[in-house]
């Protein structure tokens, strides 16, 4: 008899811990497009907002990029589109305030982000971007902004040397 609940009683924690994505709560900000959210049995869970990427802490607009997202969502409750995990074991996902606010896009569209076009194909990222391009915001107010994989790469490429 007990081996048959404890499927059940798997699934119904799952399904639970599903319906209270409400709840999650941003605790920190680590940088533009990563937070950590606590859940209700005050579990933190890293988030790496999906198909969009933020300028590093160390490229121009990266500190502001930061406190955009904090100003944003610090403190919050949110919900999450989970679209998987990362090779560093973060959170995936597309994350809506309670106002149905998403602030991918909002990192986007005010300048602070780029669509990571290696890994999205959003017709409304990429009509975010181009908007804040034209408009000179945010990021695009340099005259050219380098993007934080390339930054990345040529990073990685020199502490190789």
């Amino acid at each position: 008899m007990l081996k048959k609940l404890k499927p059940i009683l798997l699934i119904l924690l799952l399904l639970t811990a599903c319906n209270r994505e409400d709840e999650l709560k941003v605790v920190k900000v680590k940088d533009g497009d990563t937070i950590v959210v606590l859940t209700p049995d005050h579990q933190s869970i890293t988030v790496r907002l999906a198909e969009i990427d933020c300028p590093e802490k160390s490229q121009p607009y990266g500190k502001v990029a930061k406190e955009f997202t904090a100003d944003l969502c610090f403190g919050k409750s949110v919900k999450l589109q989970v679209r998987g995990h990362d090779r560093y074991g973060r959170t995936i996902a597309t994350v809506l305030l309670d106002d149905g606010t998403n602030v991918n896009y909002e990192l986007v569209k005010n300048g602070y982000a780029w669509q990571y076009k290696y890994y999205s194909k959003d017709e409304k990222l990429a009509e975010l971007e181009l908007q804040a391009r034209e408009q000179h915001l945010g990021l695009w107010q340099e005259p050219n902004p380098e993007p934080p994989w390339e930054y990345r790469r040529e990073k990685r490429r020199r502490y190789v040397e």
